[in-house]
């Protein structure tokens, strides 16, 4: 059994393997050739979090597995990962554990990646701005994300609500990609999204947090931080503006992602808005962008399948590499 932790993992495995992991990922799902029930989560009845379980099995690249990850926002007055979390992969040759790896880096990386997917093959060719609203635990995968999947960015603001964090962040960003990409603390949500080409969401937030008449023709939101009938990080003007919406799974968002269940129950959106799996359009079953006007939506909650898929990637290339510690 071989252990990866997280600067394992960063050795090896670049965001844009991730991206190209997350998109076999949706191709698989959508063909139907993985099992991959809907998480089991549990509330703690101790602190305010979640605790979640995703089983998956993918018979194409002989894996099965499961990720323990959790939800804590508090976690960080522990000096704790808001998101901790372990993937592990099992052969389905010998039903024996291949490999544990580090889940909060791999939620991390693959949810980043649910964005770079999205944004390699719905946003505007040419993009040039982007926004990122949130700069919690998962903001910086996104940002990576961004910059690897549209090289054509020179300009991402970042938002949050609380004025320090945003400009830590921004910094942060800027002293990583120096020379590359100009960051921009934006002291609004308003200010960010507007003009921008691209636009990730990365919140828990209860309300909406962008104005979707503030979107520019032709942009793309991706929607990756609400995963809860209670949250609702996109708002319905967007919604009703958008000419495309895309899930990681249609079945999966309207379990669990507010920001889509509630106006559809409302009757401000309808099912005849959605334009389906990102893995069909991948695997060529439906459209993709047909103009460079069109206002498009992504939606992911993420599904074990970017898990798996990822993981097993991840495995292989440490094989390769000789990396980690067999156990």
């Amino acid at each position: 059994m071989l252990l990866l932790n997280r600067e394992d993992i960063k050795r090896i495995f670049t965001m844009r393997d991730a991206i190209e992991a997350d998109k076999l990922a949706y191709s698989i799902f959508s063909k139907g050739k993985c099992l991959s029930p809907l998480r089991t989560n549990f509330a703690s009845g101790n602190e305010n979090g979640n605790i979640l379980f995703m089983p998956g099995y993918a018979a194409d690249i002989g894996v099965a597995g499961l990720k323990i990850v959790s939800v804590f926002p508090d976690n960080s007055k522990y000096d704790l990962p808001v998101t901790p979390g372990t993937v592990l992969l099992v052969d389905d040759k010998t039903g024996v554990v291949t490999s544990v790896l580090d889940g909060t880096y791999i939620t991390e990386v693959r949810t980043g990646a649910a964005s770079g997917a999205a944004i390699d093959l719905l946003a505007r060719e040419g993009s040039e701005t982007a926004a990122l609203i949130g700069t919690g635990g998962q903001a910086e995968s996104q940002f990576d994300a961004i910059i690897a999947a549209c090289d054509t960015v020179k300009t991402v603001k970042v938002f949050s609500r609380t004025q320090e964090k945003r400009e830590a962040f921004a910094k942060k960003m800027q002293d990583k990609y120096s020379g590359k990409v100009e960051v921009v603390a934006s002291s609004s949500a308003d200010e960010a999204v507007t003009d921008s080409d691209i636009i990730v969401l990365v919140t828990t937030s209860k309300n909406a947090i962008i104005n979707g008449d503030k979107l520019k023709k032709g942009a793309l939101v991706c929607g990756v931080g609400s995963y809860m009938p209670t949250m609702h990080e996109i708002d319905e003007k967007t919604l009703i503006r958008a000419d495309k919406i895309y899930f990681d799974s249609k079945d999966a968002v309207l379990s669990e992602a507010g920001c889509i269940i509630t106006p559809l129950k409302e009757g401000k959106i309808s099912e005849d808005k959605f334009t389906g799996d990102l893995g069909d359009m991948i695997n060529g079953n439906i459209v993709s962008r047909e103009n460079d006007d069109e206002i498009i939506v992504f939606k992911s909650v993420g599904i074990s399948t970017q898990d798996l898929v990822t993981g097993k990637a991840i495995y292989d290339k440490a094989i390769e590499n000789k990396v980690g510690y067999e156990f």
